[in-house]
């Protein structure tokens, strides 16, 4: 089996590199910088809209993080991260996977918004305020979800929990997980896993230089 990632720090292919952690089987990691690296033609031959994750496999490519989810999860089931179709919890299982795009989406508009946009008056208050509230309604999502459980189904940890997980790990830059109890004990019991660890960023290579970017501007006395 010949794996290899193609990854950019602090971006949806964190969610790729976490789940190929987890699966334990061996993989390269191809770093891209952030930015027009992404549109070089030899990587738009991999990933046509320019962005990461493509993930090349056994001389093939693919591109999409729910499509390799669910793709190294059936080609891997003893690690135990998938649902399956036909088991109980498939169709659960799928919601949730795919759900992560939709804070994803809503953290990406922040990111443009906070990181690359470097002038105010680029900057859209309105954006920003509206994009944060909308990811605290996913958060209210995932609360009642959870509902005392340890992880977002019964069956326990799997690929679900990595893909929203990795989604809740981009947002939290924007919205913060502390007033949602359920939420933020479960994230941090998926911070605490190796594989989330060793997802992380080296040295120097964050997209992100804060851990939190408030709505701008500030609201008086905030």
């Amino acid at each position: 089996m010949d794996i290899r990632l193609h990854h950019c720090p602090q971006t949806r292919s964190m969610r790729t590199l976490w789940l190929l952690n987890e699966i334990g089987v061996p993989f390269e990691i191809v770093l891209h910088r952030f930015g027009k690296a992404l549109r070089a033609p030899d990587f738009l031959e991999k990933s046509p809209a320019g962005r990461v994750p493509a993930l090349e496999i056994d001389g093939d490519v693919m591109f999409e993080t729910g499509a390799i989810t669910e793709y190294l999860c059936e080609r891997y089931p003893k690690a135990g991260l998938g649902r399956l179709p036909g088991k109980a919890e498939r169709r659960d299982w799928l919601v949730w996977v795919h759900f992560a795009e939709t804070i994803s989406q809503h953290a990406a508009t922040l990111t443009q918004q906070h990181v690359m946009l470097y002038e105010d008056a680029m900057r859209s208050p309105i954006v920003m305020k509206l994009e944060a509230a909308r990811i605290g309604k996913c958060y209210e999502a995932i609360e009642q979800a959870l509902g005392g459980h340890d992880w977002l189904l019964e069956g326990g940890f799997s690929a679900a929990d990595i893909s929203v997980g990795q989604a809740v790990y981009m947002a939290r830059h924007f919205t913060k997980i502390e007033p949602y109890e359920e939420l933020a004990a479960w994230y941090g019991r998926c911070a605490e896993r190796e594989a989330f660890q060793e997802s992380l960023p080296g040295e120097g290579k964050r997209l992100y230089d804060r851990d939190f970017y408030p709505a701008w501007p500030a609201e008086p006395g905030a």
